[in-house]
């Protein structure tokens, strides 16, 4: 497995975007016993904006944008999607101040907001997607247990406020 970050907002260096990304990755992959390279560039609101809106016609800023090097073909919706067979998986891009923000709102540590953003996208690749409800629920569960496998709690379960 080989994650290469590309790192263009500095205070993802010291956030320590590039263990946090081995982990995240290395973990999602290992839940599917696959191997791969995958490109994560970690970034500002700013320059997500402008990814989103190039490509998906959304000129604002979002969490985390994910760019898999094949094409999926379409699955029944919850079913388990064909995973890749293709070494190069794709690119993520992730910003920091929306990361951050949504940490803070939702009272989690940074590094496990990111982590789940990362498996989260990192699913993205290997073909999963949550347009419809059965897909979402595949998806989440999957995200449940490659992140409990890193020690992080469950993001779905609302906290007691």
């Amino acid at each position: 497995m080989t994650v290469d970050c590309v790192i263009e907002d500095d205070r993802w260096q010291a956030a320590g975007l590039e263990d946090l990304a081995a982990r995240a990755v290395q973990a999602a992959l290992d839940h599917h016993d696959l191997t791969g390279e995958v490109v994560i560039m970690g970034c500002d609101d700013a320059r997500i904006a402008a990814l989103n809106a190039d490509f998906r016609g959304k000129p604002r800023a979002t969490n985390v944008l994910s760019w898999p090097s094949v094409e999926h073909l379409p699955h029944a919706p919850g079913a388990m999607p064909e995973l890749p067979d293709e070494e190069e998986l794709g690119d993520i891009a992730i910003a920091y101040d929306t990361c951050l923000a949504e940490a803070r709102a939702q009272g989690k540590p940074m590094d496990h907001h990111v982590q789940h953003l990362l498996v989260h996208a990192t699913l993205h690749l290997l073909g999963y997607d949550h347009q419809t409800d059965p897909d979402a629920e595949r998806m989440e569960a999957v995200e449940r247990t490659v992140l409990s496998a890193l020690g992080i709690p469950d993001p779905y379960q609302e906290k007691d406020r």
